[in-house]
């Protein structure tokens, strides 16, 4: 992009104030009011120096902050020789250059630092052209702020090359051109993903969806023995990766880990990250997982149920998986969760609690029941014997002569499984149907 070319955040090892305007029937914790943004500021690398909290009905139209509170973070930020200012609000223009006025620091707001932390993690091509785009849009209505920026202190954090409104129209005309490549590269990436995903239609899919740092990814390895990434951090992977699951019991499906999601995730993202959540919108299953230790667990849950509704996921079938329950002090809060949750399971995935039972759930779901059979057969059909051995569970074997010709043998699988057998010289008797 030539002369645009905008430095990024960089906001590792900065010390930061952090800040909030709460509405107190919203978050009525003062507490605990800002540790997910420090869980955010703490991925992006902040050393925080000091915290503000506000409450108030609406935030101020000027400053976000009332004045009083204004006041005090200008004296904090002289105490504590901070470099920037961190908000957990979204900041409009107006408001981030009235608050760089005021207390002489970068003001970077929460939709920035999420964007940051994506530019950061993103590895692949898709991933890149995504952040870039998200990025690009959110920061167009802000050129005037930044360029305002980099007049007061020389560059930096938000800072762009050489101010001037005739350099801000110029720069516009370049973002909106870089805007229109990247969405039409993106769309050959959707269609080409989409073209994936629809060959995949012919095996049954279940995806891993939910909070950031829930333990998707940690599921995953346990379900498949994938070598997936496993951090202790927020967004620690942003593509979605798909796997083969042996789901006892079933056979084969493939298992997908989509990107987390956070509250008051930039649109602009949500957007762009469109084509990474397809996996998630052709699910048979979905696989909802939550941090059930978490004390915003409920408000988390709610957030990932817009995205999805955002995005147009069908959640018809979906299944509660309440996770880390090996960290819940209080045993109480599941029973809390699993009254206002239909459909739900707990489960460690750290240390394999419950996942016997989640497998088959998945199982039993996917098959719309399961089927016990009599199949008898020559006991040299090995290519028959080898089928039965993916997709069924043998309860009984036994041989129809003294030669052991002929085996009969009794076996549990699912509904589906039995009318696509169509093995030559074979004999089936259904003993038994189980529904849902």
């Amino acid at each position: 992009m030539g002369d645009l070319k905008r430095e990024e955040l960089k906001v590792a090892n900065q010390r930061g104030i952090l800040v909030g305007v709460f509405n107190a029937d919203e978050c009525p914790d003062k507490e605990t009011a800002l540790d997910e943004l420090k869980g955010l500021v703490k991925t992006a690398g902040v050393n925080v120096v000091g915290e503000i909290v506000q409450f108030r009905d609406t935030p101020h139209p000027a400053h976000c902050l009332g004045t009083g509170k204004l006041a005090e973070l200008k004296e904090l930020v002289e105490l504590t020789d901070a470099e920037l200012v961190v908000f957990d609000n979204n900041l409009s223009p107006s408001q981030s250059r009235a608050l760089e006025q005021a207390v002489e620091k970068p003001i970077v707001d929460r939709s920035e630092v999420i964007l940051d932390i994506f530019a950061t993690h993103a590895q692949t091509h898709e991933a890149m052209l995504q952040v870039e785009l998200a990025q690009l849009m959110y920061f167009r209505t802000r050129l005037k702020s930044m360029w305002t920026h980099l007049e007061r202190i020389g560059g930096g954090i938000g800072a762009g090359r050489g101010p001037g409104e005739k350099q801000l129209e110029t720069d516009r005309r370049l973002i909106d051109k870089r805007i229109s490549e990247l969405k039409a590269k993106l769309k050959t990436v959707e269609s080409r993903r989409e073209r994936t995903v629809s060959q995949r239609r012919s095996q049954q899919t279940v995806s891993l969806v939910g909070y950031t740092n829930a333990g998707k990814s940690t599921l995953m390895r346990a379900l498949t023995g994938a070598d997936v990434l496993v951090a202790d951090k927020l967004f620690a992977t942003l593509d979605t990766r798909t796997r083969r699951w042996n789901v006892p019991n079933y056979g084969e499906v493939l298992l997908s880990d989509t990107v987390g999601f956070v509250r008051d995730l930039p649109h602009h993202l949500v957007a762009s990250f469109r084509s990474t959540l397809e996996e998630a919108r052709h699910a048979d299953i979905l696989l909802h997982v939550v941090d059930a230790s978490n004390p915003e667990v409920e408000r988390q849950i709610h957030t990932c149920n817009q995205v999805l509704e955002e995005i147009g996921v069908d959640c018809s079938n979906l299944l509660l998986v309440l996770n880390k329950v090996d960290r819940v002090a209080d045993q109480s809060m599941i029973d809390v969760l699993r009254r206002h949750y239909d459909d739900t399971i707990t489960i460690s995935a750290a240390t394999g609690k419950g996942i016997d039972q989640l497998s088959a759930i998945v199982a039993e779901r996917l098959s719309g029941g399961f089927v016990t059979v009599e199949i008898e057969t020559s006991s040299g059909n090995g290519r028959l014997l080898s089928w039965l051995t993916q997709h069924a569970e043998e309860l009984d074997r036994s041989y129809t002569d003294e030669t052991s010709a002929r085996v009969k043998l009794k076996c549990r699988m699912a509904k589906q499984y039995v009318d696509s057998m169509g093995f030559e010289d074979t004999q089936l008797i259904i003993l038994e149907t189980v529904s849902k």
